[in-house]
């Protein structure tokens, strides 16, 4: 019958057409997610746990090496420092070692004149005469002497020489330069109680120096009395008004200087004797500096206690007073003033 032949040969070309493998006609979902599978069991396999043979540590330690002996470590060196077969010295041939000096002199050489040239355009920039930046403050300090290591304590009895006798030599060293037939030689006479003013002059030039004779100092001289008074209970002290370039102290007034008891009694201090006189005379500033003002000679005010109070212990202060002079700082002891103490026995 024709409509079953027809079926039939319908069928029989369906069958025909049948492919025998699924994966072929398989949706590609189902092919992703099989090697999304083969990834998890490969990273569920690389994250098992080790076996007990790979939990020995002791086979992954690396061999130890042999110990070298003396001889072979000496046959080493040996040949570090000098190998024959490279005719190498410690690892360099002798082209290298040459090529290496080359280098490195020329490198120093270029640092050492490059260094020089940056110190000569420095030099050319400054002067030795006159500092370009002056920290210094203009109020002037003051000190005094004699002084023992840099303490401002004067204590002796003045029956015992031995107690005393540092103070004087003391004194004697720092009255030396200030001798008569010294200063007649190197420094002029000059007119008093006014600025010996050299400014006019080229700036390496020599300045001339005022005179201060030691005889000046009177009683504090030790000329007359190379004890200085310490051996009579009455000494002497020096103070000195620090040196500052160009200073000119006072503006065209003499700076004074006055002395009194700090800590104690006033009377202990008793009567007070001052050489020359009182002051800081004029004719000595402005100062030039050591190179310029060769022979120069600070003056000094030389101080006689005549009536110190015996086993009383003493705090003097003395200090400048002048226009332009700050002698009360809170924070500089020697800023115009300089305080000191005397403990003096019979």
């Amino acid at each position: 019958m024709e409509p079953n032949s027809t079926a039939g040969g319908a069928e029989e070309e369906h069958h025909g057409n049948y492919s025998p493998n699924p994966s072929a006609e398989a949706p590609p979902g189902k092919h992703a997610v099989s090697e999304a599978l083969e990834e998890v069991q490969e990273e569920l396999i690389e994250h098992q746990p080790l076996e007990q043979e790979d939990l020995n540590f002791e086979k992954w330690k690396p061999k130890p090496k042999p110990k070298r002996t003396l001889h072979e470590k000496a046959g080493d060196v040996k040949t570090y420092l000098w190998n024959a077969e490279t005719r190498e010295f410690m690892g360099r041939t002798g082209h290298s070692w040459f090529l290496i000096i080359l280098f490195y002199t020329a490198l120093y050489a270029f640092l050492a004149a490059m260094f020089g040239a940056c110190m000569w355009c420095l030099m050319l920039s400054i002067s030795p005469y006159h500092p370009t930046h002056n920290d210094r403050v203009m109020p002037p300090g003051m000190t005094m002497s004699p002084q023992l290591d840099g303490h401002y304590e004067i204590a002796f009895n003045a029956s015992d020489r031995k107690s005393w006798k540092k103070y004087a030599k003391l004194m004697e060293e720092q009255l030396r330069p200030y001798n008569d037939a010294v200063q007649e030689q190197r420094n002029i006479q000059c007119p008093q109680d006014t600025y010996f003013m050299q400014d006019e002059q080229g700036e390496s030039a020599e300045r001339k120096a005022c005179q201060f004779k030691r005889s000046w100092l009177g009683e504090c001289s030790g000329l007359q009395d190379p004890h200085f008074g310490f051996s009579q209970g009455k000494p002497c002290i020096l103070l000195r008004m620090n040196r500052i370039l160009g200073y000119l102290p006072g503006q065209g007034t003499p700076v004074n200087v006055t002395c009194g008891v700090k800590k104690g009694a006033p009377e202990s201090l008793g009567e007070l004797q001052f050489f020359p006189k009182s002051i800081f005379n004029l004719m000595y500033y402005p100062y030039y500096g050591k190179l310029r003002h060769v022979n120069y000679t600070a003056p000094v005010v030389a101080v006689r206690f005549n009536g110190l109070q015996y086993d009383t212990h003493i705090v003097v202060k003395c200090k400048l007073n002048g226009k332009g002079i700050i002698n009360d700082s809170p924070t500089d002891r020697f800023l115009g003033s300089v305080s000191f103490s005397f403990d003096v026995g019979a």
